[in-house]
């Protein structure tokens, strides 16, 4: 059974740092792409950033420039390293990982089966 626990998330003011986390479990972690999204109050889950099996990253505009994402195949996690946060980056954080391997998933919430618990974001301004 696939399972990804996410952790990390807090409240912090504008301007400050927080690395979320991501541990997985029940599979070969290493050759999946592995995703993070989020979701604010009354809008769309949406995209923010991703690590492929071999390491290539990719990002949503809002995230680049400021958001760090990378995966350490060695204790099967996941991690995004956010820094300059602004009030609009609050959400609920979400990993995700989709049910195929060595593919490369995209940036649409459908193309992805596991998703984990989420972890609260809050930056005050």
């Amino acid at each position: 059974q696939v399972q990804l626990v996410e952790s990390g998330g807090g409240l912090v003011q504008a301007g400050g740092s927080l690395r979320l986390s991501c541990a997985t479990s029940g599979r070969t972690f290493k050759i999946y792409t592995m995703a993070w999204f989020r979701q604010a109050p009354g809008k769309e889950r949406e995209f923010v950033a991703a690590v492929s099996w071999t390491e290539t990253t990719d990002y949503a505009d809002s995230a680049k420039g400021r958001f760090t994402v990378s995966r350490d195949n060695t204790k099967d996690t996941v991690y995004l390293q956010m820094t300059s946060l602004k009030p609009e980056d609050t959400a609920v954080y979400y990993c995700a990982a989709p049910r195929g391997p060595w593919g490369t998933p995209g940036k649409k919430a459908a193309s992805y089966d596991y998703w984990g618990q989420g972890t609260q974001v809050t930056v005050s301004s």
